[in-house]
């Protein structure tokens, strides 16, 4: 909501164009960037979400705990902050990244998320860094940056 609230902000200025409104993060901002794409379609173009945690269930407990505390204790809010149970509103473009071998937000969260945008018909894109971790480094962080650069000027026109 906070979010929202920073959108709603942005297209009351003269010079921001309300249709061409994008996000990125990577992480926990991979969550954000892909729970606000399927949360609220209408204000979000373009989304690039690397290393996304997609379900709070599958991933590490002492971070995912902290916050939420155990699944059995709060199931209601691991079942609204599972985005494969979002994957059906997505309508613009998203980028998927995750290197291979993450082992902090391993690769079943992007694939689980796949799986459920096409079980609900909707689109994403993907892209996989062969043999990185939970981040993008090295040689090839240019790349990485070039990808997500390209990624919004060919869909936020």
């Amino acid at each position: 909501a906070d979010q929202v609230k920073g959108v709603e902000f942005l297209k009351s200025l003269p010079y921001v164009d309300a249709g061409r409104i994008g996000v990125h993060g990577w992480s926990y901002g991979g969550f954000m960037t892909t729970n606000l794409m399927c949360s609220y379609p209408e204000l979000f173009k373009v989304g690039v979400a690397g290393g996304p945690v997609i379900d709070w269930s599958n991933y590490e407990i002492m971070y995912g705990e902290r916050y939420m505390d155990r699944p059995q204790d709060n199931p209601e809010g691991y079942k609204n902050a599972n985005l494969k149970l979002k994957a059906g509103n997505l309508k613009g473009y998203l980028l998927l990244i995750h290197g291979d071998i993450d082992p902090v937000v391993v690769w079943q969260h992007s694939l689980g998320f796949l799986k459920a945008c096409v079980d609900a018909d909707t689109y994403p894109d993907y892209f996989v860094y062969p043999r990185h971790l939970h981040n993008v480094i090295g040689k090839d962080r240019p790349h990485l940056y070039e990808k997500i650069t390209r990624y919004f000027d060919d869909y936020l026109k």
